[in-house]
Parts: C-alpha cells; structure tokens; sequence
C-alpha cells in the first residue's frame, strides 16, 4: 500500500425514511348506533378511524365490533353520556366495555383505551399456555 487514503464525497445522498400508511392494515368492522344523542357524519368517521387505531393491532382476531353512544338523561344534562363497545373475538368470548361522562368526545376516548386494554388482555390470556397439573396426593 502507498498510504493514500481515498477522500470522502463531499456529499452523501440521504436515506428516504418511509411514510406510514394504514394500507396494509386490515380495517376493523364496526357498527355504530346512537341513542338519543346526536353525532355528525364527521363525528361517526372520526370513531371509526380511532377504532382502527386502537384495534387495528388485533384486527386478525377480530370478527366485529359495535359501538353504542347513548344519552340517559336527554336534555336535563349530568353525567349522562355512555359508550358501550363490544367487541367479538374469533374463538373467545366478547368483550364489552362501557364508560360514562358528561362530555360525548371524552367518554368515547375513555371507552376506546379501555376497550383496548381488555382486547389485549382477553388475546394474552389465549396466548398463555396452559397450567399443567402434577399429581397429587389425594392423602391430605
């Protein structure tokens, strides 16, 4: 070797990070019924896509999922809005969860990650193996 080292390029061309898309995600099927309280076309899309969101992680096991907004008390106002999601899992049983608030937007936030929660723990359950049961001794 001659000790000549090859300089760097003055310039590198820069990596392409690449842009999310829920493309590939498969879409989580969902059904939502309003009972007494009023919710805009905007309103509806925007829970479905929360629901991909938060679900979409568990869509393979996912067969449908309902969603049912109500206002208890009507007009004379309190804690009175409720959101029950019930989700049918393949294989398992369902999980319903249910959240009350007096804001629409923040009892639907709430039953969203609560409902998130139990999916995944109702999948880790599945996952686990089973207790193996030793003998024993049936002198006690």
């Amino acid at each position: 070797m001659d000790g000549k080292r090859s300089s760097f390029p003055g310039w590198i061309p820069r990596a392409f990070k690449q842009k999310s898309s829920l493309q590939g995600v498969r879409m989580v099927p969902a059904h939502i019924r309003v009972l007494g309280a009023t919710i805009s076309k905007d309103k509806r899309t925007e829970i479905r896509k929360q629901l991909n969101r938060k679900l979409g992680k568990f869509a393979h096991a996912i067969e449908r999922v309902s969603v049912r907004v109500k206002d208890i008390n009507g007009p004379r106002g309190g804690i009175d809005q409720v959101c029950r999601i019930k989700v049918v899992l393949s294989n398992l049983s369902s999980v319903v969860f249910e959240a009350q608030d007096a804001s629409l937007d923040v009892v639907i936030g709430s039953a969203l990650a609560g409902t998130e929660r139990a999916v995944r723990r109702s999948l880790q359950r599945r996952r686990m193996k089973p207790l193996k049961v030793g003998a024993r001794s049936s002198a006690a």
